[in-house]
């Protein structure tokens, strides 16, 4: 039998099942080959987990095949991949040590309807060649699944999402983000002098309420690294911020959405408590500055033409957020749960969402509940199906 790899094919040392045991269905050795990938497949990103190894020999890289070498080089001295493709260099994670090897873990996206690009340029690298497993998640792991087949001669092992998401989530805050906290929050997150990112310790996290906002949002209990349920979800999400930020500024990428959002003033679109008791609302303690109607000045043609796209931006940015909030807040009251964990790309580069969800979070629980948030963001799912690969028999 020929290796691709010499030394990749090592069997996981007895060691590592005791430092990682949930990789394992069981403690025996078994043969990894490498390269080593995780694919979460969304409904807007692609998010890919690359494990490059950092302890190859002179020998190893003599016998290394082409292939493989090729697309090493190709991902790990890049950090752009065509016009779409990015490498988050600040998110890589450093002298990791996985079934005894050590390495680095890089984390790159790409838009989903690049997906066919992708899958082509593996066929064209003779990807297959390799015969490695790719684990992916996400609903396009079976939205593409014929063509990984078809097109790229690539079989690939489905993993449940929400299993990925819970799995990269523990472990990525398990191993901590090169000697610093994978877990934070904000203070005085309103208050542009005073607020404050500090870390936050996870280390007995349970239970917690996991809020994923992608394309959509997905709300979980988690009681345990085996043990959640989903609790329940909203179509509302970034997808909608982002195609309603198209439709409403004709804007092209996420990136444009949330440059226009911050510069946005969103009282100009939404109808306050103010506007319609010209003041607070004592009663129900409702200040004068909650949103009482979101988008609900634009009834107004006055208004319309004077409001600006950046406005408009800004608004719809308000709306999804705040939706997102009220369901969470609701879902911890219900499910006695103070602390809330926010992951998934919508945060990405999106701090004016994360402070204001850190604020109505404390301002509507009276203090009751925290809002925190992880720096890898909507990676987990991939993390999670990175994991299975290396759990695999």
């Amino acid at each position: 039998m020929t290796l691709l790899y010499n030394l990749t094919s090592l069997f996981c040392r007895k060691e590592d099942y005791n430092i990682y045991p949930f990789f394992f269905l069981s403690p025996l050795p078994r043969i990894l080959v490498f390269p080593w990938f995780g694919l979460d497949i969304g409904g807007t990103l692609v998010k890919l987990v690359y494990f490059e190894p950092k302890d190859i020999t002179a020998e190893e890289e003599e016998e290394e095949v082409e292939n493989l070498k090729s697309i090493r080089k190709y991902l790990t001295l890049n950090v752009a991949y065509g016009s779409t493709g990015i490498r988050d260099v600040h998110l890589e994670l450093k002298d990791l040590t996985l079934c005894g090897r050590k390495g680095n873990l890089h984390f790159i996206r790409f838009p989903t309807h690049d997906m066919p690009a992708f899958i082509q340029m593996g066929s064209e690298k003779n990807f297959s060649s390799l015969h490695t497993t790719l684990c992916a998640t996400g609903g396009g792991a079976y939205k593409f699944e014929q063509d990984f087949r078809t097109v790229g001669d690539l079989q690939l092992r489905k993993l449940d999402e929400l299993d990925c998401l819970i799995k990269g989530v523990l472990y990525i805050d398990s191993v901590g983000f090169n000697g610093r906290s994978e877990c934070y929050y904000f203070e005085n997150p309103t208050d542009s002098e005073k607020c404050q990112k500090l870390p936050f310790n996870l280390e007995n996290p349970y239970p917690l309420l996991l809020v994923n906002i992608g394309s959509g949002v997905s709300i979980l209990t988690v009681y345990s690294k085996d043990n959640y349920k989903r609790v329940t979800g909203t179509s509302l999400g970034g997808g909608t911020f982002f195609g309603l930020c198209c439709l409403l500024t004709g804007c092209s990428t996420f990136e444009e959405a949330l440059e226009m959002a911050s510069l946005g003033d969103s009282t100009k679109v939404d109808k306050l408590v103010r506007d319609i008791y010209g003041g607070d609302y004592e009663r129900f303690g409702l200040p004068g500055w909650a949103v009482a109607s979101s988008f609900g000045n634009m009834v107004s043609k006055e208004k319309r033409e004077s409001v600006s796209k950046e406005d408009l931006a800004r608004a719809t940015l308000i709306t999804i957020t705040n939706n997102i909030g009220s369901i969470a807040r609701m879902c911890a009251l219900n499910e006695n749960i103070n602390r809330v964990v926010f992951v998934g790309n919508f945060l990405r580069i999106n701090t004016i969402s994360m402070k204001l969800l850190a604020y109505a979070l404390d301002y509507w629980s009276k203090g009751q509940l925290k809002a925190l948030f992880l720096e890898h963001e909507g990676y987990f799912g991939a993390v999670g199906a990175f994991l299975e690969l290396l759990s695999s028999p």
